[in-house]
């Protein structure tokens, strides 16, 4: 008599036709694949709400596939809205198509859809973000483009006063024009005065951002109070982090979301070789480099005494530049877990958590 358990068949879901679409600036290419694997439809689509509308209508509901790219969030929503479930594939691990030797759009889209049918995760599928978050951020990274302009902009002026023999002070950039005025050479007046102008423009617009991300803040964002408990953590980065990861619960442990935003060591192990790699860098390079930042600030002379701060201590104990780089990297991978974890239990930041908790070994005389 046979075994019953071995007579057991798992239960095989129907699966539906896949619609994998290679989006383009002005047209897209489309292939739809059926369950058995058979092409039902090739062809291309100009990319502008009414036709991808006109196309999703004229489908069955089915599975689409979309790469990330700058037009993929209102394509996805015309592409739920029309009934089809949505698949985004994270572009950073489809080797088939950024590596491909005959890439072209077609092919492409091809690639999506069977990828789609097979398994879904192997397109690594991330998450979009939604139109709250998206602006927030959108005013995060117009503001950061102005204050780099703003820097590049000062180091100029700098440098020119500096090549006729003058020297502007030492000020912070919203100092730096008034301070600049009175040391720029006769010569180059009429080239600098300009520049001054366009930076209190600039500085101005930078406050009136300012501002702004301070009612998104309290008004939009009431969760960045928790984040900025910490000193170091201003509304800039609290803002981002919160914009960027828009809900903690798409993490199971916070000691994941250093790896999220690229901080964790890439990882290339292979039998018995696991080399040391530096950090991965994926994800968010905008909220990575605010982390770092944060993380100077904690290591830095107006950083306050806590765990996070002696935990960077002892990894650049040596004093050596290298050993001081690793200590930021190390401090802004522990800050992303630690913001993390604040946010998603609203604890209250202790600075001094893990020596408030180590019992003092009693000793032996």
């Amino acid at each position: 008599m046979n075994d019953p358990s071995t007579m057991l068949q798992p239960v095989v879901q129907p699966l539906v036709e896949t619609l994998g679409i290679d989006l383009g600036d002005r047209r897209s290419s489309y292939c739809l694949v059926a369950a058995s694997g058979k092409t039902l439809d090739e062809s291309s689509v100009a990319t502008t709400r009414e036709s991808l509308w006109a196309l999703f209508q004229a489908k069955e509901p089915c599975r689409v596939v979309l790469e990330a790219c700058g037009h993929v969030h209102w394509v996805a929503q015309l592409a739920s809205e029309a009934g089809h479930e949505v698949v985004v594939a994270n572009p950073r691990e489809l080797r088939l198509i950024s590596q491909g030797g005959r890439k072209n759009d077609r092919n492409d889209a091809r690639t999506l859809a069977r990828l789609g049918r097979v398994d879904v995760e192997l397109l690594r599928p991330v998450k979009l973000r939604g139109e709250e978050c998206r602006a927030s951020r959108s005013l995060l990274h117009a503001r950061d483009l102005l204050v780099r302009t703003r820097a590049k902009l000062v180091n100029f002026v700098r440098g020119q006063v500096k090549t006729f023999g003058g020297r502007v002070p030492s000020c912070s950039t919203s100092a730096f024009r008034n301070k600049a005025v009175g040391h720029v050479p006769e010569p180059i007046r009429a080239v600098i005065t300009p520049m001054l102008e366009v930076l209190e423009q600039l500085e101005t617009r930078i406050r009136d951002f300012d501002r702004e991300i301070e009612r998104l803040c309290e008004e939009q964002h009431p969760e960045t109070g928790v984040l900025r408990q910490m000193r170091g953590v201003g509304p800039v980065l609290a803002l981002a982090y919160v914009a960027t990861i828009e809900d903690p619960a798409r993490f199971a442990s916070s000691r994941t979301v250093g790896n999220y935003v690229g901080l964790a060591p890439a990882q290339y192990a292979s039998g018995a070789k696991t080399p040391e790699l530096r950090i991965s860098k994926r994800g968010d390079g905008f909220l990575r480099r605010l982390l770092v930042n944060a993380a100077a600030y904690i290591l830095g002379p107006f950083g306050e005494d806590s765990d996070l701060r002696r935990y960077g201590g002892r990894i650049a104990h040596s004093g050596s530049q290298r050993d001081k780089a690793r200590a930021r990297i190390a401090v802004a991978r522990k800050l992303a877990c630690l913001l993390h974890h604040l946010w998603r239990t609203g604890s209250v930041w202790d600075p001094n958590y893990a020596a408030s908790i180590i019992t003092p070994r009693v000793g032996t005389n």
